[in-house]
């Protein structure tokens, strides 16, 4: 004999406290809810407006420098302090959660040309156009003395850039020649050079410690294995790349920044062709930089925007400008992954929120429940016609808006003239190249 007996577990339906909402059963069977999908895409096409809604980027804005930021580097410990350098020789540094500058440095004569932190975050390294590494304390020296550097190397040529190791007491330059020094010897333990008159950009990269990579005038993109004697491999591409950035998340991928108004993701073991081309500036591409994640990356060009793109994707997802913003020189992700920051001609340097709509502060679990609801929503309707076009509309300067239509009027010409020439041409004489494989040279081992 079967007997069904009614079970009631109070934990179901009363409440923990009198101020807690009252909780309402519900049954998931969709047959009882044919209006699900209908009343979903709506509140999808709302959270998708009031994204586009609140979307307010800028946070803040750290002026002081007299001239052009040239350079931007990260604290390797402190969320909050990050370095600059200044087109006059000047190095500051800033506390981002108070926005305000702590110390001015009278560093070099000439440019600053980079900067980075020592992995310990106690000192940090600048080279300049004087000719000169110097190596100061992070932290501010006492009353009334004076400013001086730790170390200080005379070189014989500019040095264009300096990136240090990630767990020793060893650091890279470029200029005439990339250099491996340790810090404590004058001269460098190591030089490559690769037939090259000089270098703009060394990078070491934070997975695989000995591999570094460097951007050179010749246009390539060369290769190096701190315990080798040689370069490794080069790979040349079409026009000048000017800055590169490893991912911190994956081992063999970089990014370099091109003069082609492009950014192209590699993979160090097959150069033959770039992962990805990432298409959306209108001008030369300065600065490039990773995401702690290593989804996302975000780019600075000479076209006065920033754009962040994600990794595997050719156009980016977000552009920020601004009227009074100039050309963009240099710009970080923050180790948080929270803010970027840019540095740009006209002496200032701006902080914007990776997520353009992210609330800041702290967030109550029901609202923390709605954002995660309303992302899931967006995922699911993202490619619907009107959940895509506002998603995907961004407002641009007028100037860019010509020049974008104008590039792609170009390219659209090309294109139709590379396939007449493939129509009316005998079969197999003329081969087809695709986009990835236009913008290589070649490579060499």
């Amino acid at each position: 004999m079967k007997v069904k007996v009614l079970c009631r577990n109070p934990d179901d339906y009363v409440r923990e406290t009198t101020r807690d909402i009252q909780r309402v059963p519900r049954n998931y069977d969709p047959t009882l809810h044919p209006f699900e999908v209908p009343r979903e895409y709506t509140r999808a096409l709302n959270a998708t407006k009031m994204e586009r809604l609140f979307a307010k980027p800028f946070v803040a804005s750290l002026g002081g420098h007299r001239d052009g930021v040239s350079c931007l580097a990260k604290h390797a410990k402190s969320l909050s302090t990050v370095l600059s350098g200044a087109c006059d020789g000047e190095v500051k540094v800033w506390n981002l959660s108070r926005r305000e500058c702590l110390r001015t440095i009278p560093a070099h004569e000439g440019f600053v040309r980079a900067i980075c932190s020592r992995f310990c975050g106690t000192s940090f390294f600048t080279v300049g156009d004087d000719k000169t590494v110097k190596q100061w304390r992070m932290e501010a020296p006492g009353y009334r003395v004076r400013e001086e550097p730790l170390n200080t190397i005379l070189g014989k040529a500019v040095y264009t850039g300096i990136d240090h190791h990630q767990s020793e007491g060893t650091f890279a330059t470029c200029g005439q020649t990339v250099d491996i020094w340790d810090e404590q010897r004058t001269s460098p333990i190591r030089s490559f050079s690769w037939g090259v008159d000089s270098f703009s950009c060394v990078r070491y990269n934070p997975v695989e410690t000995e591999l570094l990579a460097s951007c050179a005038s010749d246009r390539s993109i060369v290769l190096y294995d701190m315990r080798e004697s040689t370069p490794l491999k080069k790979v040349i591409m079409k026009l000048r790349s000017n800055t590169l950035c490893w991912n911190p998340m994956e081992a063999y991928n970089f990014t370099c920044s091109n003069e082609d108004y492009n950014l192209y993701t590699y993979d160090m073991r097959y150069l033959e062709t770039p992962v990805t081309v990432h298409m959306d500036h209108v001008s030369a591409v300065l600065d490039v930089d990773y995401s702690p994640t290593g989804k996302e990356f975000v780019s600075a060009s000479f076209d006065r925007t920033i754009r962040i793109f994600p990794k595997d994707k050719g156009h980016s997802r977000e552009v920020y400008h601004t009227k009074r913003m100039q050309h963009v020189i240099c710009v970080r992700w923050s180790a948080d992954n929270k803010y970027v920051l840019s540095g740009s001609d006209e002496m200032n340097i701006r902080v914007w929120k990776a997520n353009a709509s992210e609330k800041l502060g702290v967030l109550t679990s029901r609202e923390k429940a709605a954002v995660q609801y309303n992302q899931k929503l967006k995922a699911k309707f993202k490619n619907h016609p009107k959940v895509r076009r506002i998603a995907h509309h961004r407002h641009l300067p007028r100037d860019i808006f010509k020049q974008k239509r104008e590039l792609r009027d170009m390219k659209e010409a090309r294109r139709r003239k590379e396939q007449n020439v493939h129509k009316h041409s005998k079969p197999g004489s003329v081969p087809i190249v695709t986009e990835k494989e236009k913008h290589v040279v070649t490579v060499v081992e």
